[in-house]
């Protein structure tokens, strides 16, 4: 099918469903930032509560098939937030490929094309919520289920929830909140896991406390200090917390590294800026993508094993993977093995191999995504150069055309793609394998987020000034 007759079928699509589709209205006016703030309080509150509300029916499985994808998608096994935001991040991230690679064509610079593509996702995002909510129900609950009308209800519990938390996040997007529910339930699921690790006061595996702030008191009352450095079963540790504030200062670090290339308006006489070209110019989408590949393989040869190995006694399936029979969640063997961090410096140093294959793998698949994700994101030098001009700027020294913006470029992206892809992939392998607090690929989403709300709050300053540069530096 021509790329040009698909976006026309998806047009006429949209015009004919939108008036059934519910949609979240826009506020008639600008909501002062004090009240935007507090409707971001009020659906994250919602969306915690949800998270702690069980799905009715619902038997704990015997393992948990989403385990290496829970921090990606702010989700809580066994509750209504199940699911999470998956559904909405799996609907954007296609519609944002097929958009990137030309396959759907879309001026976003006219107001009407952008709203179609907007529909047009919530659209996809509706067909991938029933989807994901039927295949889940039935190959995760189903085999615990004796009565087809629990599951039933259990899967009809999944599509609500996940309609709901569309819902909230398109809120927040529509302008009552801040930035976006999906990054406000990501950050706060990680905070919340760090937060657990300092300070939960339940009991843990080697009689103290979880929390490393009550351990640290417990253990200098009881006059045994030995273990408070380094502790076994993945615990938190000072180790753990030293490495976490380590990798919390580099981030921050990093993401301030950048080039700047002058630039001047062409509408505003005496207006000059810098066009920033950062040195994680990908931002984070290359650590999702990849940790969502790794995450879909899990659960999916976790579902064969289950289903067609579970002695480990077949040589093809034990090739690609090997779980433990008592502990399912946890790989022994197989391509599988090596793809999935040991977590915890006790786990790595049993087998340094493994600890090593895994951050190469996270370096070399993160850097793949990065390429990847520049040219179909519309981040690539041409769209870049493109952007700068719709944004009536142009570098001093340089006509004000395509071709010549767009060589000097060049000189930058692609190296900033590969050596910030690379410094991701090495932080979220390492900070994975010796078990940073919150995970290592949730601090680097969490930073990012925290970054990400600061710029936005800085692009509201500036787009009282020049509005189309305060959204060219709102992207950046």
């Amino acid at each position: 099918m021509a790329e040009g007759s698909l976006t026309t079928i998806i047009r006429k699509v949209v015009f004919k469903v939108e008036p059934y589709i519910p949609q979240v209205p826009k506020p008639k006016k600008k909501i002062p930032l004090p009240t935007r703030l507090l409707w971001c309080g009020v659906i994250l509150l919602i969306y915690m509560v949800m998270g702690q509300t069980p799905l009715f029916g619902a038997t704990a499985p015997e393992f948990d098939f989403l385990a290496f994808a829970r921090v990606i998608f702010a989700s809580q096994q066994g509750t209504l937030v199940e699911l999470g935001i998956g559904p909405i991040v799996t609907a954007g991230l296609l519609m944002q490929l097929l958009r990137g690679s030309e396959i759907l064509k879309f001026d976003f610079k006219k107001p009407e094309e952008r709203g179609i593509f907007q529909t047009a996702t919530k659209m996809v995002t509706y067909i991938v919520i029933v989807v994901e909510s039927i295949v889940y129900g039935v190959a995760v609950y189903g085999p615990g289920v004796s009565d087809p009308s629990i599951l039933y209800v259990m899967v009809g519990q999944l599509m609500a929830a996940s309609i709901i938390i569309m819902f909230l996040d398109e809120t927040i997007q529509k302008g009552w909140g801040l930035g976006s529910g999906i990054s406000l339930f990501i950050m706060a699921g990680v905070a919340q896991q760090i937060l657990w690790s300092l300070f939960s006061p339940l009991p843990a595996g080697d009689g103290g406390m979880i929390g490393i702030i009550p351990y640290i008191g417990e253990s200098i009352i009881n006059g045994d200090v030995s273990h408070i450095l380094f502790r076994a079963n993945q615990l938190p540790s000072i180790f753990g917390l030293c490495l976490t504030a380590g990798i919390l200062l580099i981030l921050v670090f990093t993401q301030g590294m950048k080039i700047e290339i002058p630039i001047v308006s062409t509408k505003y006489r005496g207006f000059s800026a810098v066009y920033p070209i950062k040195l994680m110019y990908v931002s984070n989408i290359p650590v999702i993508l990849a940790s969502a590949l790794t995450a879909n393989a899990i659960f999916i040869f976790q579902m064969l094993w289950a289903n067609f190995n579970p002695r480990n006694n077949n040589f093809f399936m034990n090739f690609i993977a090997q779980f433990d029979p008592t502990s399912p969640n946890s790989p022994i063997g197989g391509l599988i093995y090596y793809v999935t961090p040991p977590r915890g410096l006790d786990v790595a140093v049993l087998d340094p191999m493994r600890a090593v294959g895994y951050v190469l793998f996270m370096i070399g698949i993160v850097i793949v995504f990065g390429r990847l994700w520049v040219e179909l994101g519309g981040l690539s030098p041409k769209s870049a150069a493109q952007n700068l001009l719709d944004a009536d700027v142009q570098i001093p020294g340089f006509r004000r055309s395509n071709k010549p913006v767009e060589a000097l470029l060049n000189k930058y992206i692609p190296s900033v793609t590969i050596i910030g892809s690379a410094i991701l992939g090495l932080l979220a392998g390492v900070s994975d394998v010796l078990g940073v607090f919150g995970s290592g690929i949730g601090i680097l989403l969490m930073v990012d987020i925290l970054i990400n709300y600061y710029t936005q709050l800085v692009r509201e300053q500036v787009e009282v000034v020049m509005p189309r540069l305060g959204a060219l530096l709102g992207r950046k």
